[in-house]
Protein backbone atom coordinates (compact mmCIF):
# COMPACT_ATOMS: atom_id res chain seq x y z
CA UNK A 1 0.00 0.00 0.00
CA UNK A 2 1.65 3.18 -1.17
CA UNK A 3 2.11 5.78 1.53
CA UNK A 4 -1.23 4.91 3.07
CA UNK A 5 -0.22 3.39 6.35
CA UNK A 6 -0.44 5.53 9.41
CA UNK A 7 1.35 3.30 11.84
CA UNK A 8 2.44 0.18 10.02
CA UNK A 9 5.25 1.93 8.17
CA UNK A 10 7.01 2.88 11.39
CA UNK A 11 9.54 0.50 12.64
CA UNK A 12 7.12 -1.20 15.02
CA UNK A 13 6.91 -0.37 18.70
CA UNK A 14 6.24 -2.62 21.59
CA UNK A 15 2.88 -1.79 23.07
CA UNK A 16 3.24 -0.43 26.55
CA UNK A 17 6.94 -1.23 26.67
CA UNK A 18 8.96 0.98 29.02
CA UNK A 19 11.65 3.17 27.55
CA UNK A 20 15.20 1.91 27.96
CA UNK A 21 17.31 4.32 30.01
CA UNK A 22 19.91 6.09 27.93
CA UNK A 23 22.54 5.84 30.63
CA UNK A 24 22.64 2.04 30.68
CA UNK A 25 23.84 -0.22 27.89
CA UNK A 26 21.35 -3.07 27.59
CA UNK A 27 22.98 -6.39 26.75
CA UNK A 28 21.11 -9.03 24.82
CA UNK A 29 21.79 -12.18 22.86
CA UNK A 30 23.04 -11.23 19.40
CA UNK A 31 22.47 -14.67 17.88
CA UNK A 32 19.80 -17.25 18.70
CA UNK A 33 20.07 -20.88 17.58
CA UNK A 34 16.92 -22.10 19.34
CA UNK A 35 14.76 -22.36 16.22
CA UNK A 36 13.98 -25.25 13.91
CA UNK A 37 14.77 -23.20 10.81
CA UNK A 38 18.18 -22.26 12.19
CA UNK A 39 18.98 -25.90 13.00
CA UNK A 40 18.05 -27.04 9.49
CA UNK A 41 20.07 -24.28 7.81
CA UNK A 42 23.08 -24.91 10.04
CA UNK A 43 23.09 -28.64 9.28
CA UNK A 44 22.72 -28.04 5.54
CA UNK A 45 25.50 -25.45 5.59
CA UNK A 46 27.98 -27.69 7.42
CA UNK A 47 27.09 -30.68 5.26
CA UNK A 48 27.62 -28.60 2.12
CA UNK A 49 31.07 -27.54 3.31
CA UNK A 50 31.98 -31.12 4.22
CA UNK A 51 30.69 -32.35 0.88
CA UNK A 52 32.87 -29.92 -1.04
CA UNK A 53 35.91 -30.63 1.16
CA UNK A 54 35.46 -34.37 0.63
CA UNK A 55 35.94 -33.92 -3.11
CA UNK A 56 39.60 -33.07 -2.59
CA UNK A 57 40.31 -36.47 -1.06
CA UNK A 58 38.15 -38.58 -3.39
CA UNK A 59 39.26 -40.18 -6.67
CA UNK A 60 35.78 -41.19 -7.85
CA UNK A 61 32.10 -40.92 -6.95
CA UNK A 62 32.02 -43.95 -4.66
CA UNK A 63 35.15 -42.84 -2.88
CA UNK A 64 33.57 -39.42 -2.36
CA UNK A 65 30.37 -40.93 -0.99
CA UNK A 66 32.35 -43.12 1.40
CA UNK A 67 34.42 -40.16 2.61
CA UNK A 68 31.33 -37.97 2.97
CA UNK A 69 29.53 -40.65 5.00
CA UNK A 70 32.52 -41.04 7.27
CA UNK A 71 32.92 -37.31 7.88
CA UNK A 72 29.17 -36.79 8.28
CA UNK A 73 29.04 -39.14 11.25
CA UNK A 74 31.38 -36.78 13.09
CA UNK A 75 30.40 -33.36 11.70
CA UNK A 76 26.66 -33.88 12.11
CA UNK A 77 27.12 -34.85 15.75
CA UNK A 78 29.44 -31.89 16.30
CA UNK A 79 27.02 -29.47 14.62
CA UNK A 80 24.05 -30.64 16.65
CA UNK A 81 26.18 -30.49 19.79
CA UNK A 82 27.13 -26.89 19.04
CA UNK A 83 23.50 -25.92 18.41
CA UNK A 84 22.34 -27.57 21.64
CA UNK A 85 25.12 -25.92 23.64
CA UNK A 86 24.48 -22.45 22.21
CA UNK A 87 20.73 -22.79 22.75
CA UNK A 88 21.10 -24.12 26.29
CA UNK A 89 23.57 -21.38 27.26
CA UNK A 90 21.76 -18.48 25.60
CA UNK A 91 20.74 -16.85 28.89
CA UNK A 92 24.32 -16.93 30.08
CA UNK A 93 25.65 -15.69 26.73
CA UNK A 94 23.23 -12.75 26.81
CA UNK A 95 25.00 -11.36 29.88
CA UNK A 96 28.26 -10.77 28.00
CA UNK A 97 29.21 -8.01 25.55
CA UNK A 98 28.85 -8.75 21.86
CA UNK A 99 32.51 -9.38 21.21
CA UNK A 100 32.61 -11.94 24.02
CA UNK A 101 29.49 -13.64 22.64
CA UNK A 102 31.19 -13.98 19.27
CA UNK A 103 34.31 -15.42 20.88
CA UNK A 104 32.36 -17.87 23.05
CA UNK A 105 30.41 -19.03 20.00
CA UNK A 106 33.66 -19.86 18.23
CA UNK A 107 35.14 -21.51 21.34
CA UNK A 108 32.07 -23.75 21.55
CA UNK A 109 32.55 -24.48 17.86
CA UNK A 110 36.13 -25.54 18.45
CA UNK A 111 35.02 -27.81 21.29
CA UNK A 112 32.31 -29.27 19.06
CA UNK A 113 34.95 -29.95 16.40
CA UNK A 114 37.12 -31.76 18.95
CA UNK A 115 34.08 -33.75 20.10
CA UNK A 116 33.31 -34.87 16.55
CA UNK A 117 36.95 -35.78 15.95
CA UNK A 118 37.09 -37.70 19.23
CA UNK A 119 33.96 -39.62 18.29
CA UNK A 120 35.49 -40.72 14.99
CA UNK A 121 38.76 -41.64 16.69
CA UNK A 122 36.99 -43.62 19.42
CA UNK A 123 35.02 -45.67 16.92
CA UNK A 124 38.19 -46.38 14.94
CA UNK A 125 37.03 -44.75 11.72
CA UNK A 126 40.21 -42.68 11.45
CA UNK A 127 43.71 -43.96 12.27
CA UNK A 128 45.18 -40.61 13.36
CA UNK A 129 42.90 -37.97 14.85
CA UNK A 130 43.48 -34.45 13.40
CA UNK A 131 42.74 -32.64 16.65
CA UNK A 132 44.09 -29.22 15.69
CA UNK A 133 42.46 -29.22 12.25
CA UNK A 134 39.14 -30.31 13.77
CA UNK A 135 39.22 -27.53 16.38
CA UNK A 136 40.14 -24.91 13.77
CA UNK A 137 37.43 -26.14 11.39
CA UNK A 138 34.84 -26.07 14.17
CA UNK A 139 35.81 -22.53 15.17
CA UNK A 140 35.71 -21.32 11.56
CA UNK A 141 32.34 -22.88 10.73
CA UNK A 142 30.79 -21.71 14.01
CA UNK A 143 32.11 -18.21 13.34
CA UNK A 144 30.36 -18.21 9.96
CA UNK A 145 27.15 -19.49 11.55
CA UNK A 146 27.29 -16.82 14.25
CA UNK A 147 27.81 -14.13 11.60
CA UNK A 148 24.78 -15.39 9.67
CA UNK A 149 22.62 -15.45 12.81
CA UNK A 150 23.72 -11.93 13.74
CA UNK A 151 22.78 -10.64 10.30
CA UNK A 152 19.42 -12.34 10.62
CA UNK A 153 18.82 -10.80 14.05
CA UNK A 154 19.68 -7.35 12.72
CA UNK A 155 16.93 -7.73 10.16
CA UNK A 156 14.37 -7.62 12.97
CA UNK A 157 15.35 -4.19 14.23
CA UNK A 158 15.69 -0.74 12.67
CA UNK A 159 19.20 0.34 11.69
CA UNK A 160 18.97 3.65 13.57
CA UNK A 161 16.46 5.90 15.26
CA UNK A 162 16.90 8.34 12.38
CA UNK A 163 15.64 5.70 9.97
CA UNK A 164 12.52 5.24 12.09
CA UNK A 165 11.84 8.96 12.13
CA UNK A 166 12.43 9.23 8.37
CA UNK A 167 9.79 6.58 7.73
CA UNK A 168 7.48 8.32 10.18
CA UNK A 169 7.65 11.59 8.27
CA UNK A 170 7.48 9.97 4.86
CA UNK A 171 4.57 7.65 5.41
CA UNK A 172 2.09 9.23 7.82
CA UNK A 173 -1.12 9.80 5.94
CA UNK A 174 -1.86 13.50 6.59
CA UNK A 175 -5.47 13.36 5.48
CA UNK A 176 -6.20 10.67 8.09
CA UNK A 177 -5.02 13.02 10.80
CA UNK A 178 -6.98 15.96 9.32
CA UNK A 179 -10.14 13.88 8.90
CA UNK A 180 -9.91 12.64 12.47
CA UNK A 181 -9.42 16.14 13.86
CA UNK A 182 -12.26 17.48 11.72
CA UNK A 183 -14.53 14.70 12.98
CA UNK A 184 -13.59 15.56 16.56
CA UNK A 185 -14.30 19.26 15.96
CA UNK A 186 -17.72 18.41 14.52
CA UNK A 187 -18.52 16.32 17.58
CA UNK A 188 -17.31 18.76 20.21
CA UNK A 189 -20.67 20.48 20.65
CA UNK A 190 -23.10 17.73 19.71
CA UNK A 191 -21.27 14.73 21.24
CA UNK A 192 -18.45 15.96 23.51
CA UNK A 193 -17.92 12.54 25.09
CA UNK A 194 -17.54 10.93 21.67
CA UNK A 195 -15.13 13.66 20.59
CA UNK A 196 -13.02 13.03 23.69
CA UNK A 197 -12.97 9.29 23.03
CA UNK A 198 -11.98 9.90 19.42
CA UNK A 199 -9.04 12.10 20.41
CA UNK A 200 -7.96 9.61 23.07
CA UNK A 201 -7.90 6.82 20.48
CA UNK A 202 -5.89 8.99 18.10
CA UNK A 203 -3.44 9.90 20.85
CA UNK A 204 -3.03 6.26 21.83
CA UNK A 205 -2.33 5.24 18.25
CA UNK A 206 0.50 7.73 17.86
CA UNK A 207 1.82 7.03 21.34
CA UNK A 208 2.24 3.37 20.41
CA UNK A 209 3.75 4.25 17.05
CA UNK A 210 6.42 6.42 18.68
CA UNK A 211 7.14 4.11 21.61
CA UNK A 212 10.47 2.34 21.99
CA UNK A 213 10.61 -0.73 19.80
CA UNK A 214 10.40 -4.27 21.07
CA UNK A 215 10.93 -7.49 19.17
CA UNK A 216 7.43 -8.79 19.71
CA UNK A 217 4.11 -8.11 21.36
CA UNK A 218 1.03 -10.15 22.21
CA UNK A 219 -1.88 -10.78 19.89
CA UNK A 220 -4.17 -9.19 22.50
CA UNK A 221 -2.25 -5.90 22.32
CA UNK A 222 -2.32 -5.98 18.52
CA UNK A 223 -6.07 -6.56 18.49
CA UNK A 224 -6.65 -3.75 21.01
CA UNK A 225 -4.69 -1.32 18.86
CA UNK A 226 -6.60 -2.39 15.74
CA UNK A 227 -9.88 -1.85 17.59
CA UNK A 228 -8.90 1.72 18.45
CA UNK A 229 -7.90 2.43 14.86
CA UNK A 230 -11.19 1.08 13.54
CA UNK A 231 -13.12 3.03 16.18
CA UNK A 232 -11.64 6.22 14.70
CA UNK A 233 -12.51 5.16 11.16
CA UNK A 234 -16.01 4.19 12.31
CA UNK A 235 -16.72 7.83 13.13
CA UNK A 236 -15.56 8.83 9.66
CA UNK A 237 -17.39 6.17 7.62
CA UNK A 238 -20.37 5.45 9.87
CA UNK A 239 -22.53 2.58 8.59
CA UNK A 240 -20.26 2.08 5.60
CA UNK A 241 -17.74 0.38 7.88
CA UNK A 242 -19.20 -2.80 9.34
CA UNK A 243 -16.81 -4.64 11.65
CA UNK A 244 -17.20 -8.12 13.09
CA UNK A 245 -14.83 -9.48 15.76
CA UNK A 246 -14.54 -13.19 16.51
CA UNK A 247 -11.84 -13.47 19.15
CA UNK A 248 -10.59 -16.52 21.01
CA UNK A 249 -9.22 -15.61 24.48
CA UNK A 250 -6.95 -18.69 24.37
CA UNK A 251 -5.06 -17.09 21.47
CA UNK A 252 -4.32 -13.77 23.20
CA UNK A 253 -0.80 -14.65 24.36
CA UNK A 254 0.61 -15.52 20.93
CA UNK A 255 3.56 -13.35 19.91
CA UNK A 256 3.59 -11.08 16.86
CA UNK A 257 5.90 -8.38 15.56
CA UNK A 258 4.52 -5.07 16.89
CA UNK A 259 2.01 -3.26 14.69
CA UNK A 260 1.65 -6.25 12.39
CA UNK A 261 -2.16 -6.16 12.21
CA UNK A 262 -2.22 -2.42 11.53
CA UNK A 263 -1.36 -2.57 7.81
CA UNK A 264 -3.93 -5.33 7.33
CA UNK A 265 -6.84 -3.36 8.78
CA UNK A 266 -5.66 -0.22 6.97
CA UNK A 267 -5.67 -2.14 3.69
CA UNK A 268 -9.16 -3.40 4.45
CA UNK A 269 -10.41 0.14 4.98
CA UNK A 270 -8.60 1.64 2.01
CA UNK A 271 -9.40 -1.05 -0.54
CA UNK A 272 -12.75 -2.21 0.83
CA UNK A 273 -14.57 0.73 2.42
CA UNK A 274 -13.21 3.84 0.70
CA UNK A 275 -13.90 2.84 -2.94
CA UNK A 276 -17.42 1.57 -2.24
CA UNK A 277 -20.50 3.76 -1.78
CA UNK A 278 -22.08 0.91 0.21
CA UNK A 279 -19.00 0.36 2.34
CA UNK A 280 -17.62 -3.03 3.27
CA UNK A 281 -17.79 -5.80 5.84
CA UNK A 282 -14.53 -6.24 7.75
CA UNK A 283 -14.01 -9.39 9.80
CA UNK A 284 -11.13 -10.12 12.15
CA UNK A 285 -10.97 -13.48 13.87
CA UNK A 286 -8.49 -15.30 16.10
CA UNK A 287 -8.57 -18.97 17.04
CA UNK A 288 -6.28 -21.32 18.90
CA UNK A 289 -5.97 -24.78 17.37
CA UNK A 290 -3.78 -26.96 19.55
CA UNK A 291 -0.33 -25.37 19.64
CA UNK A 292 -1.12 -23.02 16.74
CA UNK A 293 -3.01 -19.74 16.46
CA UNK A 294 -4.87 -18.77 13.29
CA UNK A 295 -5.56 -15.10 12.55
CA UNK A 296 -7.86 -14.03 9.71
CA UNK A 297 -8.46 -10.50 8.43
CA UNK A 298 -11.00 -10.30 5.62
CA UNK A 299 -13.00 -7.59 3.89
CA UNK A 300 -15.46 -7.39 1.05
CA UNK A 301 -14.25 -5.49 -2.02
CA UNK A 302 -16.30 -3.55 -4.58
CA UNK A 303 -16.93 -5.09 -7.97
CA UNK A 304 -14.78 -3.98 -10.87
CA UNK A 305 -11.09 -3.15 -11.06
CA UNK A 306 -9.71 -2.32 -7.62
CA UNK A 307 -6.92 0.01 -6.64
CA UNK A 308 -3.54 -1.68 -6.55
CA UNK A 309 -0.89 -1.09 -3.95
CA UNK A 310 -1.33 -3.72 -1.23
CA UNK A 311 1.87 -5.53 -2.14
CA UNK A 312 4.32 -3.45 -0.09
CA UNK A 313 2.33 -3.77 3.12
CA UNK A 314 1.71 -7.50 2.68
CA UNK A 315 5.36 -8.17 1.84
CA UNK A 316 6.33 -6.25 4.99
CA UNK A 317 3.99 -8.39 7.10
CA UNK A 318 5.21 -11.61 5.51
CA UNK A 319 8.89 -10.76 5.97
CA UNK A 320 8.52 -9.66 9.60
CA UNK A 321 6.60 -12.84 10.45
CA UNK A 322 9.37 -14.90 8.89
CA UNK A 323 12.03 -13.04 10.88
CA UNK A 324 10.23 -13.62 14.18
CA UNK A 325 8.91 -17.17 13.76
CA UNK A 326 10.86 -18.48 10.75
CA UNK A 327 9.40 -21.81 9.58
CA UNK A 328 6.86 -21.84 12.42
CA UNK A 329 4.65 -19.20 10.75
CA UNK A 330 2.63 -19.08 7.55
CA UNK A 331 1.04 -16.23 5.60
CA UNK A 332 -1.54 -16.45 2.82
CA UNK A 333 -3.62 -13.79 1.03
CA UNK A 334 -6.37 -14.56 -1.47
CA UNK A 335 -9.25 -12.77 -3.23
CA UNK A 336 -12.23 -15.07 -3.74
CA UNK A 337 -15.90 -14.37 -4.42
CA UNK A 338 -15.57 -10.66 -3.66
CA UNK A 339 -13.81 -11.20 -0.32
CA UNK A 340 -10.14 -10.48 0.27
CA UNK A 341 -8.72 -12.55 3.13
CA UNK A 342 -5.35 -12.66 4.83
CA UNK A 343 -4.65 -15.78 6.90
CA UNK A 344 -1.77 -15.91 9.38
CA UNK A 345 -0.72 -18.93 11.41
CA UNK A 346 1.76 -18.62 14.29
CA UNK A 347 2.80 -20.65 17.36
CA UNK A 348 0.58 -20.34 20.40
CA UNK A 349 1.94 -19.16 23.72
CA UNK A 350 2.90 -22.14 25.87
CA UNK A 351 1.46 -20.69 29.06
CA UNK A 352 -2.01 -20.18 27.54
CA UNK A 353 -4.45 -22.96 28.10
CA UNK A 354 -6.08 -24.27 24.90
Amino acid sequence: MEDSQILSAFQPASVGAPLTPVSGVARSLVFDACQVGVVLRAVLFVESVVGVASMFAASNLWDWLATLSLLTSGTLTATLGWLIAVCGLKKMLARFPRSVQYALGMVLGALAGLYGCGLLAFTGFIPAAPWLASAASGALLSGLLVAALVLRAKGRTPATTAARLAELQARIRPHFLFNTLNSAIALVRAEPAMAETLLEDLSDLFRHALAEQGESTTLLQEVTLAQRYLAIEQVRFGDRLRVQWTLDPAANGARLPPLLLQPLVENAVKHGVEPSADGAQLTLSTQRRGNRVVIKVSNTVPAGPGESGQGLALDNVRNRLSLLHDLHSSFHAVLKNGVYQVRIEIPAAEKDAP
